[in-house]
């Protein structure tokens, strides 16, 4: 839906063997889809000089942005920088600035390296130097008639900033008055794809040159709309907002997990966290957004029952009229953690994670969620039937959503 072509060569051949995932491919998209700008193409080569020439060739002849990762550092099979400057007929020359950076940093680590290191300041001629604050390597951009080569360094610490803080102004510069498409994302936690559909598709039929996609995620559903016109992206937005109220809970980027931080510290209440089956998964979540410290009390993972017990207060009675798994024991973990902690919510899970420990009364996949206020205490059942790990994300993402849709009350 635009004119400008974006191509993306992702290097290494520990992309190809497994040994590495390709983040790369999902995290560029993204950043080129906020700018208003499509991957068309995306190529991944392994370590050898001959592959990446054909693959740079081809690019060169068929798209207008031309993004190389990886292949820049000092040792015998980065050769990114060689091959685009041979297929551009430019001669590699040193950069000053980047030797001294690298210098810089090599001093500061205190540790000595072969003089081979900096091979990595050997910049072609015209290209611009995309500073690197967390690595040796320098990203370049090359104006090629009118054409972006883009070479980036392969970490993805190293890539992610100087994406966000020089490649992305480079692509406005160059093609800031191209057309763009407008392209929205909206997360969806507590419903099936199928029923996002069914909610969204119909009531989107009618508009004119709108494209709609659905992707589902672990513990969620993403909506996305694309269009070359922003009125109909608009409207889209807004019919999409009504037909599924509560249960968007962001857009674009956003994390559950950043989005219940937030939103307890706009009202100023505080969480305590009680777990088992989850093994520390929604304290762990929680505590990976920064500012968390300012919401987050503590949490316990009370995997026996002893420690619901010592740690948390349930009943011993209650652990044996109806078991750990169970309703009235996710309640008193949930009250317990919010009355030692002093938090303004509790919440606790408990259940049987699997692939052993059920039983036709209390099946693997089985959890309970308690959720403990100054009003109250709730408990959600769930049935999980996933594997072990994604049984835990599953139930952490049902234990935010429940703190989240409370404080949406408010």
């Amino acid at each position: 839906m635009t004119c400008v072509r974006v191509e993306l060569i992702n290097t290494g051949s520990e992309l190809l063997l497994g040994f590495t995932v390709n983040m790369h491919l999902s995290y560029i998209a993204r950043q080129l889809a906020g700018i208003g700008l499509r991957l068309e193409r995306q190529v991944t080569v392994a370590d050898a000089r001959e592959e990446m020439r054909m693959a740079v060739e081809e690019a060169l002849r068929r798209s207008d942005i031309i993004i190389i990762t990886g292949g820049l550092g000092p040792t015998s099979d980065d050769f990114t920088r060689d091959v685009v400057a041979e297929l551009l007929g430019r001669k590699l020359v040193r950069d000053e600035g980047v030797a001294a950076h690298i210098a810089e940093r090599i001093s500061k680590r205190r540790i000595r390296l072969p003089d081979s290191i900096y091979v990595q300041a050997l910049v072609p001629v015209g290209a611009q130097v995309l500073p690197n604050r967390n690595g040796t390597a320098p990203g370049l951009a090359i104006d090629e008639g009118g054409k972006l080569v883009l070479l980036l360094p392969g970490p993805p610490r190293e890539l992610k900033p100087m994406f966000e803080e020089y490649v992305l102004p480079v692509l406005e510069k160059h093609f800031g008055a191209q057309e763009r498409f407008d392209c929205r994302t909206f997360k969806v936690v507590g419903m099936a794809e199928s029923i996002v559909e069914g909610k969204v598709a119909p009531i989107l039929a009618d508009l004119p040159e709108l494209e709609l996609g659905y992707s589902a995620k672990m513990g969620e559903v993403e909506v996305r709309i694309i269009s070359n016109f922003k009125s109909t992206a608009d409207e889209a937005e807004k019919r999409i907002r009504v037909a599924l109220g509560d249960s968007i809970y962001g857009s674009g980027d956003a994390r559950l997990e950043e989005v219940v931080v937030k939103m307890l510290a706009a009202a100023h209440q505080t969480i305590a966290v009680a777990e088992s089956c989850t093994g520390g998964t929604v304290a762990n979540r929680i505590t990976n957004v920064s500012g968390s410290s300012e919401v987050f009390i503590n949490g316990c993972v009370t995997y026996s029952n002893e420690s619901k017990t010592r740690l948390l207060g349930v009943s011993e009675k209650t652990l044996t009229e109806h078991g750990a798994v169970s309703e009235e024991v996710a309640r008193e973990m949930a009250e317990g953690v919010r009355a030692g902690s002093g938090a303004s919510f509790g919440i606790s899970t408990t259940g049987i994670a699997g692939p052993t420990g059920g039983t036709p009364e209390k099946p693997v996949g089985l959890v309970y969620i308690g959720f403990a206020t100054a009003h109250g205490t709730a408990v959600q059942r769930h049935i999980l039937a996933f594997d072990r790990e994604t049984f835990k994300f599953f139930a952490s993402q049902f234990a935010l959503d429940i703190v989240r849709r409370e404080l949406l009350k408010k």
